[in-house]
């Protein structure tokens, strides 16, 4: 995906005096610093933007899912049902207008907002979780497994994501679950081979080879020492992936594999409304803007974290 993560992790120096012994000293970890990460901000506007805009969408998406569950509802109108005079333009009434059969669009975008959201955290999430202990574990323990490991995720690699994606997605049928599970199942190798390549830089380190002297067993090194020092590269990209699994999600739902009608979702809205462009272009330009916003919120703040431990 072409994305120069810079970790920043500060390395562990070696004595110099004496024989060459393994040093028993614990590394220090690389772990966040909100004191970097603030610098970051302050220094860098566009990371300051995308972090605005990220939260905005997070406490849109969690208020929309609260009052759900409670039965309640923020939005303006219901957005499944006719509420206005079809195709009016946007006004005080109808913020983004309505569409084709006079449902309210602003409240079809609110209402698809906790699984347009969501859906981002909880693909890249579990893939964080899953690619990282399997790429850091076969670096660890390297042999037969590293190999077989490894190759399991090549196989991943050589299949078109999309394609895949749409395979499963055909497989298991319509709905926000199978989506997430569709993308959870696709999305994990980059993460494996990402943490296989960092654990690998730590993995010869002397605390590392000291707390194997020590009797301290593969999977408590793993957990305790591995994962930590490789964790802020890890987050860093996945901060920047999240935008990727939104937009592999609007292009799934675009075909029509997400919700089924007349729930409302962003990239299905998009693909129910292009018939219109000519005409009412708004129909389609606010649920894409929607999906557009939310991918350079991301970016923008990924691209601030990753300065923020690039600073010295």
């Amino acid at each position: 995906m072409g994305f120069l993560l810079i970790a920043g992790e500060e390395r562990v120096e070696e004595e110099t005096t004496g024989a060459s012994k393994p040093s028993s000293d614990t590394a220090p970890k690389n772990e966040f610093s909100w004191k970097k990460i603030l610098r970051a901000l302050r220094k860098n506007k566009n990371a300051l933007v995308g972090l605005i805009i990220v939260a905005v969408y997070l406490i849109t998406a969690l208020v929309v899912e609260i009052t759900h569950a409670l039965k309640l509802r923020i939005e303006p109108y219901n957005p499944l049902t006719v509420v206005g005079t079809p195709f009016s333009n946007p006004s005080m009434k109808h913020l983004m207008g309505t569409d084709e059969i006079g449902r309210d669009v602003f409240s079809r975008i609110l209402a698809a907002a906790p699984q347009d959201v969501g859906i981002g955290l909880a693909v890249v999430g579990s893939a964080l979780v899953i690619g990282g202990i399997i790429g850091s574990y076969a670096a660890i323990r390297g042999g037969l497994i590293d190999e077989a490991l490894m190759r399991v995720t090549d196989v991943f690699f050589g299949l078109p994501t999309l394609v895949l994606a749409m395979a499963i997605a055909i497989a298991l049928g319509r709905g926000i679950v199978n989506m997430t599970i569709v993308l959870m199942i696709v999305w994990w190798p980059v993460y494996a081979r990402l943490a296989r390549g960092e654990a690998l830089k730590v993995a010869h380190q002397n605390y590392i080879t000291a707390a194997r002297l020590s009797g301290i067993s593969k999977f408590r090194t793993l957990f305790s020492h591995i994962i930590p020092n490789i964790s802020t590269t890890l987050l860093i990209y996945a901060t920047l992936d999240v935008g990727g699994v939104v937009l592999a999600y609007a292009g799934l739902s675009y075909l029509g594999l997400s919700v089924t009608p007349p729930a409302p979702d962003w990239g299905q809205m998009v693909s129910e409304y292009q018939d219109y462009l000519l005409s009412h272009p708004f129909l389609a330009i606010f649920p894409g803007a929607a999906i557009s916003l939310q991918i350079i919120g991301w970016s923008l703040l990924g691209d601030g974290l990753r300065d923020a431990f690039a600073l010295k």
